[in-house]
């Protein structure tokens, strides 16, 4: 299953915001949701082209109350999650699953939600640590050039 993920606008509660409106309520009707992170959303849909798809009817909610958008597909990685952007250009065969790996943004993870993100580059297949004290552990995003670059 490929997982979609939406971070809150920590000034929002993402899932009050998304269900106490009637067309984001019925796209995520069929969902079991869940809460993995602070002020955030997931559901499991059955395939990467379905996980963009269902970002693309919430784009609206998304651009108001979502910092990011994230999606994990299994057959590319099991722990690191994709950027919109590049789940896209995954989908649409424009980035090959081997090669989403360089580029990342790493969040560090304080009392379950994601915050300090910052932009690395996997060298030598070895990925960059937290850099705080009080972190419990670190998100993993992969990203798009575009986005690491602008």
């Amino acid at each position: 299953m490929t997982r979609v993920c939406l971070l809150g606008d920590p000034a929002v509660d993402l899932t009050y915001e998304l269900l106490s409106r009637e067309t984001a309520r019925n796209a995520l009707a069929t969902y079991d949701i869940e809460e993995p992170f602070a002020n955030s959303l997931a559901v499991d849909t059955v395939s990467l082209g379905a996980a963009v798809s269902l970002l693309n009817d919430l784009n609206w909610y998304l651009v108001r109350f979502a910092d990011e958008a994230i999606v994990r597909e299994p057959s590319i990685s099991t722990d690191e999650w994709l950027s919109r952007d590049l789940a896209r250009a995954v989908r649409d065969g424009a980035v090959p699953p081997e090669e989403t790996d360089q580029r990342l943004r790493v969040f560090d993870l304080v009392d379950g939600a994601p915050v300090d993100p910052r932009y690395v580059r996997r060298t030598q297949g070895e990925t960059p640590t937290h850099d705080r004290d009080d972190a419990d552990g670190t998100l993993v995003v992969r990203v798009s050039e575009s986005e690491f670059d602008g």
